[in-house]
């Protein structure tokens, strides 16, 4: 088995609690490289793994011949950027969420990948986790019935951490485009729905919108369905996703996007008569399936579980969430 040698952009925080500990720790797969300019970073990186080449620059990196595919793990507007230069360098690229701030932005980005010949996906993790294909598996065969309304909510808190990239406007930061992309992306993943109509109430701080309340209807093979969704970086911990039918309900949580991390990963099915069927997943890391599935499409040409264009769906959603949003003022 070829083993896909990896370096990352950026020493992100993310990247070294999660995704590159991911890379180096997935099957097939070799954290080679890193690209910072500052040693003191480096180092918290080679600590785990001492072999890592450092590159002073994201170009060095690039340029890199024996670089099979990179992670980018910067702030969100230069996503775009840094995807179609990696796949131009002739690289495999895996861009943190959300891949593009619009979702015209992606066309570029699924142009270049088409030319290439090469991989390009956004670190979009929970579809590689079991509990959201079990999730999916009871949804399809019809354990609930009609599906006729979903309900998410992703918060946190970070009101005291000022500098964070995602309470700033010049880096596209956001709850909806920070977290959204889950409750979206789960929704969508789940129903093969696509949104009809999407209205929002968000609350802004220093440019930036830090709540959302989304209120959408989706349109799916089975029919319409209603969504309702919260996302908010004011608010305390919260995960949770429900996919309410006429005979039954799925509950992803507590703990459906930062599984094993914010809670245990389970997935319940609510029956008639009060019935309960739970399966839990405490082994399981979605950022290492989600490294092993993007080096199996490299190696075996296997269609990748979450393409661009999935993404761009979610990320048309996301738009017509802003575009439609009234400021709640406060």
């Amino acid at each position: 088995m070829k083993t896909i040698r990896w370096g990352v952009l950026g020493a992100a925080k993310f990247a070294r609690e999660h995704m590159a500990r991911a890379i180096h720790a997935a099957e097939g797969a070799e954290f080679a490289a890193l690209a910072t300019s500052d040693a003191a970073k480096a180092e918290a990186f080679q600590a785990f793994c001492p072999s890592l080449k450092i590159h002073a620059s994201y170009e060095a990196l690039l340029a890199d011949p024996g670089i099979d595919a990179v992670y980018i793990p910067l702030p969100n507007h230069m996503h775009v950027e840094w995807t179609i230069k990696a796949l131009r360098a002739g690289k495999h690229v895996l861009t943190e969420k959300p891949i593009a701030l619009r979702a015209e932005e992606i066309d570029g980005i699924i142009a270049e990948r088409d030319r290439t010949g090469l991989l390009a996906a956004e670190a979009y993790m929970i579809p590689h986790h079991p509990q959201w294909q079990r999730a999916r598996e009871w949804l399809l065969a019809g354990e609930i019935g009609t599906l006729r309304h979903v309900d998410a909510a992703f918060s946190f808190n970070n009101e005291a951490d000022t500098l964070n990239i995602r309470n700033r406007a010049d880096t596209g930061g956001g709850s909806l485009r920070d977290i959204g992309v889950y409750t979206f992306g789960s929704c969508r993943f789940m129903t093969g729905a696509e949104p009809v109509e999407v209205t929002a109430r968000i609350r802004r701080e220093n440019g930036v919108e830090v709540f959302a309340q989304v209120a959408a209807t989706l349109q799916g093979p089975t029919g319409k369905f209603t969504y309702g969704s919260t996302t908010s970086m004011r608010l305390a911990n919260r995960q949770e996703v429900t996919f309410q039918g006429d005979k039954g309900i799925i509950r992803v949580g507590s703990a459906p996007f930062n599984a094993n991390l914010h809670d245990v990963a389970e997935v319940e099915l609510h029956k008639p008569g009060q019935r309960v069927i739970t399966d839990r997943f405490p082994a399981d890391n979605h950022y290492v399936h989600q490294v092993q599935a993007f080096g199996r499409s490299i190696r075996e040409g296997v269609p990748y579980p979450v393409p661009l264009e999935f993404v761009r769906g979610t990320q048309v959603m996301m738009d017509m969430a802003y575009d439609n949003a009234v400021d709640l003022g406060f």
